[in-house]
């Protein structure tokens, strides 16, 4: 087997016909002006070994990249795919659920709603990535396409050249202080979990009896009525646990500024959500007589037993969490 012509066959066929031949004959010349004139296997092999995998080499003849996306922008697209990936598939998941309570009639059992969301929220959450995924690496095999520079160093976050000037630009962030995209996920997944009951608690929220093999709802727990004239209050505070959460995703670490931005949202949503629990007529009284008869007492005691330990509840998880932040703020 002549392995010279195999090796300039496996170059050339990875290039584009018109410049085959010519590139044949240039890569055919070097080779045999490299060998000695009484050449062997052996010494042919040296030479070819020298000159790398046909891939590479080929690599070298073309005026376009084969690879998809190249080590000079393949850091910066693994990075805005990891913050991307997270806010795109919540806004997904939050309109999807949003969709599918403006047309829940209340007929449906509870066990199949749960079963529909969970199964409808995982495949939003995987068409989405899908289509992010696509589009940012369609985004980036172009600009590697287009780009003719032949400089292949890793580009900063600004798409410029690095230099060791920009590591002054990079913070420290030691472990215990650091916000994982897991941590934002978690947040904005609870959010959208909180604002679905809120919203939709009429349909969630409230006393279920099962019938055969179904939980039918009988008794809702809350007024929506009472629930809705406040709803104006309740996106501003929807909004700022986003804009929290977000803020998390960019910074990567807690600081006192964000602490005191979380404290800020905390108080907010403890104070709104206790004038909410305040209101009289928040809790429907077929409810409140239902449990009040589970639980021997009166309507009145267990009026107040229920609100007052959500209250004390709400409370508490905004000291811990408060404390939490401040906490993660101050390590160094």
């Amino acid at each position: 087997m002549n392995l010279i012509e195999v090796y300039v066959q496996e170059v050339t066929r990875r290039l584009p016909e018109k410049n085959r031949e010519d590139i044949a004959l240039e890569l055919r010349s070097t080779i045999e002006d490299t060998l000695p004139d009484d050449y062997s296997e052996e010494d042919v092999k040296k030479v070819l070994g020298k000159l790398g995998h046909p891939a590479a080499l080929a690599s070298g003849y073309r005026d376009q990249p084969m690879h998809l996306i190249g080590p000079r922008y393949f850091d910066i697209y693994v990075s805005l795919l990891k913050m991307i990936l997270p806010i795109a598939s919540m806004i997904g998941l939050i309109s999807m659920v949003a969709e599918y309570f403006i047309g829940y009639n209340g007929e449906e059992a509870i066990l199949n709603v749960v079963l529909t969301i969970m199964g409808q929220g995982i495949w939003t959450i995987i068409e989405v990535g899908i289509q992010v995924f696509f589009w940012l690496t369609v985004v980036f095999a172009i600009i590697e396409r287009t780009d003719k520079g032949k400089d292949q160093q890793p580009l900063s976050a600004g798409l410029k050249k690095w230099t060791p000037d920009d590591l002054k630009n990079i913070p420290y962030i030691p472990k215990k202080k650091a916000i994982t995209k897991f941590e934002v996920f978690g947040s904005l997944m609870w959010t959208a979990i909180w604002a679905t009951l809120y919203f939709y608690a009429n349909h969630l929220i409230g006393i279920y009896k099962g019938g055969g093999d179904r939980l039918d709802f009988v008794i809702p727990a809350l007024n929506q009525e009472v629930l809705l004239t406040f709803w104006p209050i309740v996106l501003v505070v929807i909004a700022l646990d986003i804009t929290l959460a977000l803020y998390k995703l960019t910074k990567g670490q807690w600081t006192k500024k964000m602490a005191i931005f979380n404290t800020a949202i905390e108080l907010s949503a403890t104070i709104v959500f206790i004038v909410i629990l305040s209101n009289p007529n928040l809790l429907h009284q077929e409810f409140v007589t239902y449990m009040s008869e589970l639980f021997t007492t009166t309507a009145k005691q267990f009026e107040t037993w229920i609100i007052s330990g959500v209250m004390v509840i709400f409370i508490i998880y905004a000291v811990i969490n408060i404390g939490d932040g401040f906490r993660k703020a101050r390590i160094r």
